[in-house]
Formats: C-alpha cells, structure tokens, sequence
C-alpha cells in the first residue's frame, strides 16, 4: 500500500513541461465569477449575478410613489450535505437572500417609513467542489455551449439567376437582429427581424441623415453648386445626384378640431441621375433652390452605384417621412403622432432596455469596422450603421473578403456562468413584473419589501433550467476520465444553437483554428459528429467567452522560456502569426537549431526561416484533449480509430484490482489530481488514525493561522464506500497512508474507483498475441485465457438502486411490512418489520426486496361484515401485494438499505418535540456565545491600545466611530454578522489579519448555523421528501461481475471486441518459457485498421513488464522505433516483439512468429448480463396488441418484413402463419393455444390478427365501408 508514485520513464524531446491549467477550471471559474462571493459588496464587480439585479432595480410603482431597491444579495449554506442530497432525492442548493430598500417618494404618505429588510427569494442549486450540481439526489453537469458571437457578420449568397448578393448581419446579445443586404437590382435593403424590408437610404434618413445632399456626403458622392444661371450653365451635360425639389407651406384647417395645421409640400422639378440640358436651366432657377448636387468626376463612382440605386428606390424624401415610413413598415399601421414613430425607432436599436450587444459585441464590432466606440456602449450608433454599408459596398467590389462562419473567432462558448445570468435575468424580470402588480394594488396600505415578493418565481425557472434544459445533463460517471471529459465538454446544439438536422459539414467540419482550442478527434460517432467536442489540454475560456491556447513567445529566432514568454491567443489574435511547432529543435540556449523550422501560418503548413517566427507551441499534445492526450503512440493510429479510442476509455468501467499502464503519456496523475475524486493532504501534517471508513490527520500550522483559525488541527477525512454513481458502476474509496505516516501537502490518502497510486487506472496490463486461435477470434472477436477470470483481473462491482415510495391514497395510507396477503413465509423470510429485505441477503429473480400493501378500492361494508370485522379485525382481502420484486436478470446481494419518514404531526409528537427542541436552542446559544467570545478575544489582542479608523456597517452606519479608542465592551455589542472587515486600523497587516479573522468566524457561524437548522428540521419535519410521498424505502444489490463471453473489451486504440471463448491457461499458446499468454488478439484487426499504436504499446509494455519500469510516452513526442528497440534488447527480448509460440493443446511450435507483449485493456460498460434476455409472455401493445419491443419493456424479438421473406422463402407456411398469429397478434388465438398447451389438446387453428382490424378501422374512418366474407 505504498502511497509513493512510481516514476515513470519519459520519452519526452523536451525537458520540463509546461504547466496544465485546472482541468475543471471552466466550470469552477465561471461559476465562482457568477456569484462573485469571495468579494464583498462594494468591491463586486458590476457584472453576471450583481449586474442581474441592477439591471431589474430600482422598482418604482406606475405613479412612481413607492421604490424599492436593490443593496446587496448574499447566500447562507445549504441545509443538507451533497451526500444526503444524493441519498434522500433532494438538490443540493443555497438560499439565496437579498437586502432590499424600500422608501416612499410621495409627499403625502407621511406615515411611511423607509424599511430595509433581507428579503429571501428562494433557493438555488450550487455547484460542488467537483464541478456537479445535485438535483433530486442524482449529479448534473451543465454543459459549455459553442455558440455565434454577437456582432457583424458579413455573408454572401447567390441567387437562382446566378447574380451574387451580399449581407451584413448584426446579431446583439438581446434585442432585434438588422441585417443589411443587396438584391438582383443592385439596391441595398435593411431588413429588420428578417421581416420588414425597408431601402438601406430611408434607415439612414430616419437617424438624422435627412436629406439626398447628407447622404451622398457620407460616401462623399457629389459636389454642391450655388444655384445661378451662371453656374448651373457651366454643369450642362453633367448628371444630377439628388432631386431637385420645390417645397412650399401650406395651411389648412383640421376638420375634426377646426385647428389651422400647416404642412410641408415638396415637388419634384428635375429627378435625380437626370442630365442636366439648356431646358434644365430655367427650371432649375425658378424651383427656388439654394443649391444642386453633381456627380464627381471620378471613378468610385461605379463603385457606389448601389446608393444611387437604392435612392431611387427610396420613397421618403425627409427624415420625417423616413420615420413614418418605417412606422407603418413595423407595425402596419398609421403612428398617431411623428413622436411616437420615431420612439419606436429610437427603442429597437438605441435603448439600453431592449438592445444590448454585449461587452463581445461591441468589441467585435470595433474590431471588424476599425472604431474606437467606448466598451460601455451597448447599443448601435450612426456611425457603427454607416461603417457596416460601406464595409458592404466594399464586399461588392470584392476590395474585402466575407467572414468565415466557422472561425473561432465568430464562435464563442456560453459557460455555466453565463447561462445562469440568462435564466436569472428571466426569473427576476418575472419577479420585478408582479412586485410592480403588488404595488400598484397596496397603494394605500403599509407593506414591506417581504410582502411584495414571492420566492417560488425565480426558483421555479431555475429549477426548470438545471432539470430540462438540453445543457443540463445527467452525468457521465463511468469512470474518472468520464466525468472530466463531460465537465469540458463543448457543444453548439441547446436553445439558441443548431440543431443536428439543420447542421451541414461545414459546421461539423475540423477548421484551422481549432489547433489548440478544440479537439479534432474527440467527439461523438453518429449524428452529433462535430456538434460536440472537447476543450483541448491547454485550453482555456477568456472573459469574453472565446477560446484561448498558449504560445511561447519567439524573439528574433530566441524562444523565451521564462513566464513572462508565455502568450495566451484567441483565434482572432493568433491571425497573420507564423507559429512553429512544439518539437522544433531549439538549443539550450533557446535559439533554433535548424535555419528553417515547420510552421502553422492560418490554414497553410510553411516551411520557413527562422527570423521569421513569431510563436511557437508550448507541448506536442496542445492539439488534443484530455482522453486523446491519454493514447500512446496516438501519432501511429488512424483518427477514426483514435477517436473510436479516446470515446471507448470513457465507457471502461472501474474494476475492483486495477492497474495503471504500463505505457502512459505523463497525463495521467494530472487527470485524477483536477478530478478531486481522491482526498488530498491540505498540508504537512502526521496521519492519527486510519480504517478503511474514516482518516484523521493532524496539520502542521504556524502560530498566524492557528490565530485566525476557528478550527482545531486536526481534519476528518470520511471515505465513500460502495457508493453508486449515475451509471451503476462503484465508487469505493481505500486509505494508502498508514497510522503515524508523515504526509506532504498534495499528496494523495485514498485509491479506488479506476485509480492507483494517484494515476488514472482503467484497466490491465495483459500478456497478449497477435495470432489467430481455431477461428475464435474472427472478425474482432477475443479469446481470453480462464487465469483472467478465476484471478478476478477484470471483475467490476455495479450497485443498483430500488426504490419504493409509500403514498396517502385515496383509498386509505399505504403500508410497508412483511405481512403480506397469499405470500408464503418462505418468500417473505428475509424481510424485517418494516418489509425491507436484510443486508447480506443474496437475491434471486422474483425474489421480494420490499414488501407493500396497499388499500384496495371495494364496495361499502354491509352492517353484519362491519360487525364481523370489529370482532375479528380486518381480513386479508382489504389489501393487495404491490412489492416490489426482483426482476428477471437480477442477481446479487445487498449492501445497504435505507428508509425515510415525514414526521407525524399529532399532539403527542409536539409534546415531545418540544423539550428536545428547547435543548437544541440552547445548545446553539451556548456554541454561538464560546465562538463570539473567541472571536472578541482574538479582536482585542489585535486592536488593544488602537483608535479606530471608523468601524462601519454594511449599511455604512458607523459602529465604532472614528478616532475612538477600541474597548472591549465595544467590541462585544458588535454585530458580527453585519460589519465591514476594512480599515479598521491604520496597520494595514493587522488590517488583513482582522479581515482573515472575520471571515473565518462568519464560516464557522454559518457551519454551526446548518447544524443547528438540521437537527431542528429533522425534529420538526423528519426527512425531506418529495411531495405526496410520506416514507422513501431504498435499498441497494451489488453486483460482481467476473468477465465472461459476451463482454465488451477494448484497447487504447479504437481496438475493440467482443470475447468469444474463454479457454483453459493450459490450451493457450505459450511463449518458450512456457507462459501462457492471456489474450488472443486477431492480427487481421490491425492492417486495415490502420492502428498501429497497439503494436508499438505492446513491444514497450513487454519490455516494462520485464525490466519492471513504466513508461510515459507523451503524444506527438513518444518514444521512437530505436529507444523501443533499445528497451528491447536490454530486457532480451526479441526485437519488435517477434517470436515463436507453441500450441497449448499439442506443446507444438506453430508455423511462423507472432507479435507478442503486454496490452492495456478495459472492460467496458457494455456487458452481456445487461443486455440478456428472453420472453415467453409478456405485455402488448394496446392498438395493435403486438408484443412490446426490447428488454426494458419485457418484449420479443420482431420478426420482421425481411425474415418474413426468408420463411416463405423455405415454403414454411405453418410456422410462419403461428408467428404471425398466435405469437403475436390474434387476440382470441393466443388465448386458445394456453388453453389447449396446458390441457394436452392439439393446436387450434389460427385466427384473425388484431393488425388487420386496426386497417379496418382506420379504413372505416376514411368512410369506406369494408366487410370481410
């Protein structure tokens, strides 16, 4: 039991690695910058969780008399730990609280005070230190979605008649999309909401650019003329670029108010592109116009054609018409007024409330159209709309190119965090709707912030999202590596995304700049290929939600090595960057060693100078992630197979003597060490006790934290055992320190479930040959040696859980007991009292795990039985059986049992409820008052002798005013609980000790706190259950599954199969030694295949299994042909693992040599007890009264249309009329032929199958009249 790690032989060109990020920081980080707890209020940050409130405070009510708002939100612990969660079906959530003020504006509401007040607005499920969230007692993982980024994307498509049309589309985080696009006609149209379609000109008249002459100098288009006759002589022959209009005013009275209105006329007198004639002049003159606007000489003209174009399409002629315009185009109807029209304008793309593109929007914006806009302008400007029409006209001219959809740059990942900032901004705009309601209807009445809210709002959609929601996922808890990869897991289908019928290659596709970000081999086989992947090793998710990879920085030729030469890169930055790879040969002096290197340059692989690198990768496996980086030799595997590999690690199920391979990549301790499935040493200390349930451990601490500690020294660590997880396997966790041991800071106390010695251990090392075996192992099949069953090498425990829930009926209040109506004694033997059945019991199918009855619905009781009953009590016929009962392919023991009970409110409970109460309160006082007086101590020896620099509130009244000198009587009267841990002295180290020492004591409050709420809720309520159920009765079977034929293995490399046979060690082909080997591998599995890895992990293996060494042989930089060989030889092995076997049944050498050596395989999930199984009788559907489907359903096997074929085929008539009939759907026929089996008769003729009259029916409701004769 030696907690050393064995050191593993690295083959590794480069020396030290560089360091991984925390595996689970994706979900831990965002989460923890959700709720930003660790700060205190006033140094939040205006964002995610705090930026929710504000963005929904200050509530006012309609006549704005009353306002309530927002100061600060805190959470208190949660009430049950997250393994009573998981026991008893509960969430694992915090209360969520909020400090809410609500004042009175109002004059004449004299008598209404301001109130603040901590208002509770329900709980909220929170994330365990392993990344999960518990709802109803199983472990969820919200999944990252990959999804567009807000901000401008410019797109081409072509249309039918072959003319190419452009589009710009801005897509803002909340808010109306507006997209700009070009039609056939070469005019240029917004449409707003992919709706409405409106001339890009009319836009631009109605925010501000009014007239022709503005919108032509935005493009700086024309040249305005004074208007003379002079001049406008000189212009003849030249063309026009805006109308020339006389305009004129005009009175009229309003019939319906009999008000005087004038109104502006404009005539058109020489429309635009007209050239200009002699005739023209006279007209021009006497329009009265001020000025004309010509076209420049000069050749953008052509290019801009498509404003002129649009202009003449352009209707409106004023930035008032503009706007109406654009009314009645939104709402198809006339405005009431010019203010109301251009507020609905002004509304969707300008307001705060309804528009927002995000701090990512606007960058993006900037970025693409080179702005300089502010990053807290969240809404569209004039300037961003002009930018975008003249990117467009550029696209037209092909002067620029349109953007690549998917380029990480226009994709970015919507982590935990964020999603919850969706859910809880609709759950408090719900929430703020109805406090508004309730204020308009107390108006006259004293009310307080309590009464106006109503806590089941914004529970009800959080729950709804962490229990529906397609990113809320059940998690994969296989194994380690299972969790881990499904806690980083990225995927672009959910709400807002794809979905995996609309996603094309494209999307799906492996792009350039996923190099480093996500992983190009692992992701799902089937229709979600490419829809979900994986984060890389290194990869990491900015502030902005895009996905960054380190780089090293190269500075002419000279790699910097240091920390400070370490870059992180988006995709969007990492572009025009010349980037070497990660085995270049550098020197030690950090200078290349070749004068050209192999380089990344965007989609292009160059071969160039040196002088010319920018960047260079930091590790050969950036590229992969985690269960790719966990393949050796991945370099000499073909991708399908290495995703097929890297897919398959995660279903090996953990097995009870596992073994860590014996050829690695060096990931596999970091793996285990970011999963926090194993207990850790917090620091240096000395193990006080240990058994296989519980180590304790005494740290070693210097005097400053003991002084700001509220704990003692020594820490309990309590280990799972048997515990099951979300797909059945166990987790069972064993200490490997001994009593007395002296432990490191990070070293790892336990192994178990798929671990050893603190690396990730899914499988065996196996003695394997490469060799066909009497045809047994054809075709992907395996034939395994009996020393691999009888020595349990791949025996795996599976726990499953059943339930029974005791429920108040109608009919009367079930019951769980062993007395249970014509059921033998021998049947009910094993059960106790309550009709659980005992731990140890071995069970069989059909066997009761737990006896029920329940009331059975009957007709009154005539008077003499109700006598009869009072005399001799009730007879057996009242109830019926509804236990629950072992199913066909159950066999096992169990290992636990539980039951849960409401409490039972009746007079007697509350009279004992109440002293053991009392003595729990009182307890609680006495706990509280010994840490308060602890606390005041520690304070006063701090602040003895100081004078205060102002000790406040969070309400910032002062408590210990400035200037004040520190007392002790003082320091007792304060409220803990509610002070500002800042500036209380000038000495600023005794400061952080004062504010160390504050939030030590709130941590221990609350624990003592939880305790105190639990023990009083258990008193007062018994065990929480759902709703409706009043006992909860579980009880658990273990399962022992030795390997057998049938099972599912697989190796590292996508080599997977089924075993076939399970032969004597003595019939096995044997080396010249006389080991058998244990496994039998068919060679032809590997050519074709192109997974070459297994072969080069075998001869290593062998090799390390010899000399007694393991290896890490990292992806990408692994160990080479001659260092294998050289292992090789010096265990004597043959070389490239090429050598004669013999036939264990005849002792004679076969023909030619086979590759032999040491494997890793795994079992995995998919074994043949789970999916055995067979039907004589058993449930039909309700139409069609066919047999049900599938094992889960207690169903047959379908004979379908094709070995229908195959029966008549052979002229079977018989047999094929009785499994169309009798075995399947004629009703009265099956019912005959269980007759005529059970009396001996012969069989009886078949008769019509219920499938037809269904066709009958349906015909008969088409009208038709069928009769059959």
């Amino acid at each position: 039991m030696s907690s050393k790690n064995t050191e593993r032989i690295c083959f590794s060109s480069r020396e030290g690695q560089f360091e991984y990020p925390d595996f689970l920081g994706v979900q831990l980080k965002s989460f923890g910058e959700f709720f930003q707890l660790g700060t205190t209020p006033e140094n939040r940050k205006k964002e995610k969780l705090y930026k929710v409130f504000t963005d929904n405070f200050p509530i006012t009510d309609t006549r704005n008399n009353f306002v309530l708002e927002f100061l600060d939100y805190y959470i208190d612990p949660p009430r049950y730990t997250i393994e009573e969660c998981i026991e008893r079906g509960l969430t694992y959530s915090v209360p969520l609280k909020a400090k809410l003020k609500l004042y009175c504006t109002d004059p004449e509401h004299e008598d209404f005070d301001t109130v603040i007040q901590d208002v509770y607005l329900g709980t909220v499920p929170y994330m365990t230190e392993r990344a999960t969230f518990v709802i109803n007692g199983a472990e969820r993982v919200v999944v990252s979605q990959l999804h567009r980024s807000p901000g401008v994307f410019f797109g081409q498509s072509i249309h039918a008649n072959g003319t190419k049309l452009y589009s710009a589309r801005i897509i803002p985080f909340k808010g109306s999309w507006i997209e700009f696009a070009t039609d056939i006609n070469n005019v240029m149209f917004a449409y707003i909401d992919r709706k409405k379609k409106l001339p890009v000109t009319t836009l631009l008249r109605a925010i501000g650019f009014e007239s022709d002459k503005e919108i032509l100098e935005i493009f700086d288009l024309a040249e305005e003329h004074k208007v003379s006759k002079t001049s406008i002589k000189k212009l003849v022959g030249r063309k026009l670029a805006a109308r020339v209009l006389r305009s004129w005013v005009e009175d009229f009275v309003d019939e319906d108010t009999g008000e005087v209105v004038t109104i502006e006329r404009n005539e058109v007198i020489v429309d635009r592109e007209t050239t200009i004639t002699p005739d023209h002049v006279d007209q021009i003159v006497d329009s009265g116009a001020k000025g004309i606007l010509v076209h420049k000489d000069d050749t953008s003209q052509s290019d801009y054609a498509i404003i002129y174009n649009t202009l003449q399409k352009d209707p409106c002629n004023s930035e008032k018409e503009a706007v109406v315009y654009i009314y009645r185009q939104l709402r198809n109807a006339e405005p009431p007024d010019e203010a109301t029209a251009r507020d609905v304008i002004d509304k969707l793309f300008f307001s705060d409330k309804r528009y927002d593109l995000g701090e990512v929007g606007r960058y993006r914006i900037n970025k693409k159209l080179g702005l300089e806009t502010e990053m807290d302008v969240r809404v569209l400007t004039r300037e961003d709309i002009i930018r975008i029409i003249a990117y467009l006209i550029e696209l037209i001219n092909a002067k620029t190119d349109v953007d690549d959809i998917d380029h990480l740059s226009n994709r970015r990942v919507r982590t935990v965090g964020e999603q919850l900032y969706t859910q809880f901004g609709v759950g408090l705009a719900r929430m703020a709707r109805t406090i508004r309601e309730r204020m308009n209807v107390r108006d006259n009445e004293v009310f307080t912030p309590v009464d106006l809210i109503n806590a089941k709002t914004l529970s009800s959609v959080i729950n709804s999202f962490f229990g529906t929601n397609q990113l809320s996922q059940f998690m994969d808890q296989t194994n380690p590596l299972a969790e881990m990869t499904h806690k980083r897991r990225m995927s672009a289908l959910g709400p807002g995304g794809l979905s995996r019928e609309r996603a094309g290659f494209e999307v799906r596709d492996v792009h350039y700049t996923h190099y480093g970000r996500l992983c190009p081999i692992e992701t799902p086989e089937g229709p979600n290929i490419g829809l979900i992947s994986s984060l890389c090793v290194y990869a990491r998710i900015n502030d902005l939600g895009f996905i960054e990879t380190p780089y090293l920085k190269v500075k002419d030729s000279k790699v910097d090595f240091s920390n400070e030469g370490v870059v992180w890169m988006s995709a969007e930055e990492e572009e025009q960057k010349m980037i070497a790879q990660a085995n270049a040969p550098v020197g030690k002096d950090g200078y290349f060693d070749a004068p050209k290197v192999k380089c990344r340059y965007e989609a292009d692989y160059p071969f160039e100078d040196i002088a010319n690198v920018d960047l260079m990768d930091v590790a050969p496996n950036q590229i992969a992630s985690i269960a790719a980086s966990l393949i050796p030799f991945l370099e000499h595997d073909d991708a399908n197979r290495a995703l097929m590999g890297s897919n398959m690690m995660r279903q090996a199920v953990p097995l009870i003597n596992a073994e860590a391979a014996l050829v690695g990549t060096g990931l596999e301790t970091q793996v285990i060490k970011d999963s926090r499935i194993l207990h850790v040493a917090e620091g240096d200390g000395v193990v006080e006790y240990v058994d296989s349930n519980k180590i304790v451990i005494r740290y070693t601490r210097t005097d400053e934290e003991k002084f700001v500690s509220f704990d003692d020294d020594v820490k309990h660590y309590v280990l799972p055992k048997y515990r099951k997880t979300n797909q059945n396997t166990c987790i069972n966790l064993v200490p490997v320190v001994k009593k007395g041991e002296k432990v490191r800071k990070g070293q790892v106390l336990t192994e178990g479930y798929g671990t050893k010695n603190g690396e990730l251990a899914l499988g065996r090392n196996l003695k394997v040959a490469f060799m066909p075996w009497k045809g047994y192992n054809f075709e992907d099949a395996i034939v395994i040696s009996d020393r691999v069953v009888e020595e349990d090498v791949f025996t795996s425990i599976h726990i499953d859980e059943y339930l029974l829930e005791v429920r108040d009926t109608k009919r009367g209040l079930e019951e769980l007991t062993s007395d249970i109506p014509n059921v033998s004694e021998e049947a009910t033997k094993n059960l106790d009292e309550n009709g659980l059945i005992r731990i140890g019991a071995h069970i069989k199918p059909g066997d009761i795990l737990i006896g029920k009855i329940t009331p059975k619905g009957e007709s009154d009781p005539s008077p003499e039985e109700k006598l009869l009953r009072a005399i001799f009590g009730d007879k057996a016929g009242d109830v019926k059986d509804a236990s629950l009962k072992a199913g066909p392919s159950l066999e096992g023991v169990v290992i636990d049992k539980k039951l849960f009970t409401r409490a039972v409110k009746d007079r007697k409970a509350k009279a004992v409820e109440k002293p053991l109460i009392d003595k729990i309160d009182e307890e609680f006082t006495k706990n509280i008052e010994e840490l308060e007086a602890r606390l005041v101590d520690k304070l006063f020896i701090l602040v003895n002798g100081k004078t205060s620099q102002g000790v406040k509130d969070y309400l910032n009244v002062d408590i210990i005013p400035k200037g004040s000198k520190f007392t002790l009587k003082q320091l007792q009267e304060i409220d803990f609980l509610n002070v500002n841990p800042n500036k209380w002295t000038t000495d600023k180290k005794k400061n952080d000790t004062i504010k160390q020492l504050l939030h030590n004591y709130i941590i221990k409050y609350k624990e003592v706190d939880g305790v105190y709420k639990r023990k009083k809720y258990s008193i007062t309520i018994g065990d929480e259950l759902p709703t409706g159920i009043v006992r909860l009765a579980k009880v658990y079977i273990a399962k022992k599954r030795k390997i057998k034929v049938g099972d599912k293995m697989a190796g590292r490399h996508g080599n997977k199969g089924i075993v076939a046979k399970t032969v004597r060690a003595e019939d096995m082909p044997f080396l010249e030694d006389g080991t058998p080997v244990d496994i039998v591998l068919n060679p032809l599995g590997v050519p074709s295949r192109m997974n070459l890895g297994q072969i080069y992990e075998t001869v290593l293996g062998w090799a390390g299994q010899k000399l007694g060494l393991t290896f890490s042989t990292p992806i990408f930089d692994g160990a080479t042909m001659e260092q294998i060989t050289g292992y090789t030889e010096k265990a004597e092995l043959p070389r490239y693992g090429k050598t004669y076997l013999y036939d264990g049944g005849t002792g004679e050498r076969f023909d030619q040599p086979a590759t032999v050596g040491v494997i890793y395989m795994l079992k995995l999930g998919h074994m043949v007890d789970d999916k055995m199984h067979a039907r004589s009788i058993g449930p039909y559907s309700l139409i069609t009264q066919q047999p049900l489907g599938g094992k889960a359903q207690f169903g047959g096997q379908r004979f379908g249309e094709m070995e229908v074929w195959a029966l008549e085929a052979f002229g079977a008539a018989h047999i094929l009329q009785e499994i169309l009939t009798i075995k399947s759907d004629d009703v009265i026929g099956r019912a005959k032929a269980y007759e005529a089996i059970v009396k001996g008769e012969p069989m009886p003729q078949p008769g019509i199958p219920e499938s037809l009259n269904v066709l009958l029916h349906e015909l008969r409701g088409l009208g038709l009249s069928v009769i059959l004769d």
